[in-house]
């Protein structure tokens, strides 16, 4: 589940940082949400937050049973590794490591054991998704579409309680990108987590027919330097 509410952002210190405002929004455990908006409409420092990469200068937060405010860094970390599945634009996988090792991270950072029924468990993902053949090639070695299927394996391992993807079509043609929405859907299901997709492809939601959406737009108030992010639910 997803709550929030009066929550804003200061992208700098000062009186002169720029200030998001978001909506108050509240999401049941195992709902799809889709952040609607074109670039710099404040998605991805929505998801940021809600992935505990940024902490909100004022308003409460709180993601999956746990509440993020006041949270210490290491405390997030270690709530991150354990409960968030996070797809990024940029895809962030070790290149000095395999497929295999990359998923053994996964388990590292959440202070999990690497063992047997670990192994079995990446195995079992990787298969999953369509890449078991994968487990001992190096990033450098994949093509787009392998790489993504990768990180989104990562992703999923832990059976998160929350799945976050920043603009996971962006650059697909139309047949790799209804794929990578099966596969984020499907990768969910499995998991009965709460799946937030932040696009600016219409493709997005006229797949996700189902989802709720929030339509974000970036409005100039009377202060220039405060932003307000107005966030319309459509069913």
């Amino acid at each position: 589940m997803i709550f929030t509410q009066q929550l804003t952002y200061r992208y700098q210190q000062g009186a002169d940082g720029e200030v998001l405002t978001f909506p108050d929004i509240e999401l049941p455990q195992g709902d799809v949400l889709v952040l609607r908006g074109n670039s710099g409409s404040g998605k991805s420092t929505w998801l940021a937050l809600l992935a505990g990469l940024l902490m909100p200068q004022q308003g409460e937060l709180t993601v999956a049973g746990q509440r993020l405010n006041g949270l210490s860094n290491t405390a997030r970390d270690a709530w991150r590794a354990k409960n968030l599945g996070f797809l990024p634009q940029k895809l962030h996988v070790s290149e000095a490591l395999t497929v295999a090792e990359n998923l053994q991270l996964a388990y590292f950072a959440a202070g999990l054991p690497w063992n047997s029924t670990a192994k079995k468990h990446s195995e079992f993902t990787l298969a999953a998704l369509g890449v078991a053949d994968l487990a001992q090639r190096k990033p450098s070695t994949l093509s787009g579409g392998q790489l993504q299927r990768v990180a989104l394996a990562r992703a999923v391992l832990l059976n998160p309680k929350i799945i976050l993807a920043d603009e996971p079509t962006a650059s697909l043609d139309d047949e790799a990108a209804n794929h990578a929405l099966i596969l984020l859907q499907t990768s969910a299901a499995r998991c009965k987590a709460t799946l937030v997709i932040a696009t600016h492809d219409v493709r997005v939601t006229d797949r996700l027919t189902t989802a709720k959406t929030v339509q974000f737009d970036k409005n100039n108030t009377k202060n220039e330097k405060n932003t307000s992010v107005a966030g319309v639910f459509v069913d």
